[in-house]
C-alpha cells in the first residue's frame, strides 16, 4: 500500500527518479509494438528516445511549441534545478539538468494520477523523435 504524499512536496530528484522509470516503460512499449524484439537493437532503439540529449531536446520543443502547462513548467524547473549527487553520464551537466526537469515533470504526471496528459506528453514526444530520426 502506498502512503499518502503531497506530491508538491516531493523534490524534483525524486520525481525524476519515476518520470525515468514511466518514460523508459512507454518507449519500451512503443518499440516492443512497432515490431522490434530483438534486445540489443531494443536497447540501441531506446537510447534515441531516453538520453539525455534527447529528453533535454524535447523537453526545449514542449517549451518552444508552448505544450507545457505552467505546473508543468514550475515542476520542470524544480528538476532542472534541483540538487542531485548523481553526475552526468555521457552529456554535459546543463543537458542532464534539464532532462532531469523533463523526467520530473513525467514523474509528476503519474504521480498524481494525470495519466491521459502524461500519455499524450510521451506519445507527442515518441512522435518528435521519429520525425528527427528521419
Amino acid at each position: 500500500m502506498i502512503n499518502a504524499v503531497d506530491v508538491n512536496l516531493i523534490n524534483g530528484i525524486a520525481l525524476a527518479f519515476e518520470g525515468d522509470a514511466v518514460y523508459s516503460m512507454y518507449v519500451r512499449r512503443h518499440l516492443i509494438m512497432t515490431g522490434q524484439t530483438k534486445p540489443n537493437q531494443l536497447h540501441r532503439l531506446a537510447t534515441h528516445y531516453v538520453s539525455a540529449k534527447a529528453q533535454a531536446m524535447l523537453v526545449q520543443a514542449l517549451l518552444d511549441a508552448q505544450l507545457l502547462t505552467d505546473k508543468e513548467i514550475e515542476i520542470f524547473k524544480r528538476g532542472r534545478n534541483a540538487n542531485s549527487q548523481t553526475k552526468a553520464k555521457n552529456t554535459d551537466v546543463v543537458t542532464y539538468k534539464i532532462s532531469t526537469g523533463f523526467e520530473a515533470v513525467i514523474g509528476y504526471l503519474h504521480m498524481t494520477g494525470q495519466i491521459e496528459r502524461l500519455e499524450e506528453l510521451v506519445d507527442w514526444c515518441i512522435q518528435k523523435v521519429e520525425e528527427i530520426g528521419r
